[in-house]
């Protein structure tokens, strides 16, 4: 025979679902108070450079291509030619890629590649970038220009970045005023980059570099804007 189960009292039943009500408030009530604290901000890994010799392929043919409109294009290239002028001359060079949003390669060169220049020698320096420098890197660049007197700097840029700003175009002014010498790639110069900085794929022949239409008429358009703001 199966053995008869207690009913609880209506009471009792009372006395739980009240119970339960309560206890769902008072949690209702503290995952509100808990989203309402303000939440602490995860720190971030420190932003890293990228440095090497050479850089694949695909970076070049969508990162220097000389647009007028840089849509997408949110990294700065930064491939530099250093020669050291002494008994025994050196000559280095390499790449340095950055992300907007964090540190960027003009700044890196100066913090990384080239700290410090010893007194007695002469440095210099080419730059093929894929776009003109930032105010605040323009700055850097006018004053490590200023303290080393035995720096000497040439810039060539793919593309200009934010020229139309009253505030780059002073900051490009004051470069030059500096002793930075500026200029915009022509198609030789994209051409040199390709086969000096641009990685091959592996097991593969080089390819030879293949200029895209509008390459010429591009470089004249940044050539006459930069010669306006430099004027």
């Amino acid at each position: 025979m199966a053995e008869k189960q207690e009913q609880p009292k209506a009471s009792e039943n009372g006395e739980k679902a009240e119970k339960a009500e309560k206890a769902e408030t008072a949690e209702t009530a503290e995952n509100a108070e808990e989203s309402e604290k303000p939440k602490e901000l995860e720190e971030l890994p420190p932003f890293e450079i990228v440095t090497g010799e050479r850089f694949p392929a695909f970076f070049f043919k969508f990162q220097f291509r000389n647009v007028e409109y840089s849509s997408g294009r949110n990294k700065t290239f930064l491939c530099y030619i250093i020669e050291i002028q002494a008994k025994e001359s050196k000559t280095f060079r390499g790449y340095l890629e950055d992300e907007h949003a964090a540190a960027h390669a003009e700044d890196a060169f100066f913090n990384t590649i080239l700290p410090t220049c010893e007194s007695g020698l002469r440095y210099n320096v080419t730059w093929y970038v894929s776009s003109s420098p930032c105010v605040g890197c323009a700055d850097r660049i006018t004053k490590a220009l200023q303290k080393n007197k035995n720096l000497r700097l040439s810039i060539i840029v793919g593309r200009l970045f934010m020229w139309e700003e009253p505030e780059i175009q002073a900051a490009l002014k004051k470069m030059k005023t500096a002793g930075c010498k500026l200029r915009i790639m022509k198609p030789q110069d994209f051409e040199y980059v390709w086969q000096n900085f641009a990685e091959q794929e592996e097991g593969e022949e080089a390819k030879a570099f293949t200029p895209w239409e509008d390459i010429q008429e591009n470089y004249q358009y940044y050539e006459e804007k930069l010669a306006e703001i430099l004027h």
